[in-house]
């Protein structure tokens, strides 16, 4: 079996935190080894179980041995050869240096476009879904500035901000990035297939931790939020309001290290309501893209 498989593989299974799978990529090497393993040595062979072996522990060696995530990986590696979607591991040259830094980086990721655009500076632009035309036309102009000057816009594919970000950089015939929180073979607003397939047309990408067939669940959305801002240098928040999504990738942002940037907004909006905060709390306030080009040079 080739070696995609068994990266297919073990991105299918459920339940099994990633600090988990890359202490077992540590112990075994590789998945195929993973794979491959002998489940009685594995079993002797947790640290001071004399034999008797963790609940919590069997019950990974369960879901690694369950014969339903080893069915029909041959499916999968069909779909992505027809649709041009690649996978990149963290040990793969290809996969973001600054998702490296993160503290729980995904294993691999799925790539349809150009996988090669990470290592250029990046910048998200982030924002709540039902944004006001201030809120559109800013992320628009940020977006086509920057992309301008050969900086790349992430955002996630969302209604709203994220769709005025992608808009904004593609108008600028620059280079951006979406990062998905569902598999590839979706998109996720379906009305934004039109943005999808732009963006991997002009030289940009479109990127999902989840493998084939995920369908865009709810809680898929905060995990993709830690991609957004981790492989990016800063994040630019346009609008916000008080209790929003949009702040989880701030709080990652803030963990990795990024830049956080916001645009203020109208004190009787909601939706300014998060951004003004953020100023207050310490983010940088900014209304011109060249104030983030400044730090990037």
């Amino acid at each position: 079996m080739q070696e995609l498989a068994y990266w297919i593989w073990l991105s299918r299974i459920e339940d099994i935190n990633r600090k988990t799978l890359f202490k077992l990529l540590e112990k075994y090497k590789t998945p195929e080894n993973l794979w491959n393993m002998d489940v009685g040595v594995a079993d002797h062979s947790y640290p001071g179980t004399c034999g008797q072996v963790p609940l919590q522990y069997k019950n990974i060696i369960d879901k690694i041995t369950d014969m339903k995530y080893r069915q029909q990986l041959d499916k999968y590696i069909e779909y992505m050869d027809k649709n041009n979607i690649e996978i990149i591991t963290i040990y793969d040259k290809e996969y973001p240096d600054k998702l490296k830094e993160i503290y729980d980086p995904p294993i691999s990721l799925y790539v349809k476009g150009d996988k090669t655009i990470f290592s250029n500076p990046s910048i998200s632009i982030i924002g709540c879904r039902k944004c006001s035309k201030y809120g559109e036309n800013t992320a628009e102009k940020f977006a086509y500035d920057l992309a301008s000057n050969n900086i790349n816009i992430i955002s996630g594919l969302a209604r709203g901000i994220d769709t005025y970000a992608h808009m904004g950089a593609l108008a600028a015939k620059g280079k951006t990035a979406a990062v998905v929180g569902s598999g590839l073979d979706r998109v996720y607003p379906p009305e934004n297939k039109a943005v999808f397939e732009k963006i991997i047309e002009t030289g940009g990408a479109v990127i999902s931790e989840y493998v084939i067939g995920t369908k865009p669940a709810a809680r898929n959305f905060p995990e993709r939020n830690r991609i957004i801002s981790g492989i990016s240098n800063g994040v630019v928040v346009v609008e916000a309001k008080e209790k929003s999504g949009t702040l989880i990738t701030v709080n990652f942002a803030l963990e990795q290290g990024r830049d956080v940037y916001a645009v203020p907004g109208n004190i009787d909006n909601p939706n300014s309501c998060g951004t003004n905060r953020l100023i207050k709390e310490g983010a940088r306030l900014i209304t011109e893209p060249g104030e983030i080009l400044e730090d990037l040079m």
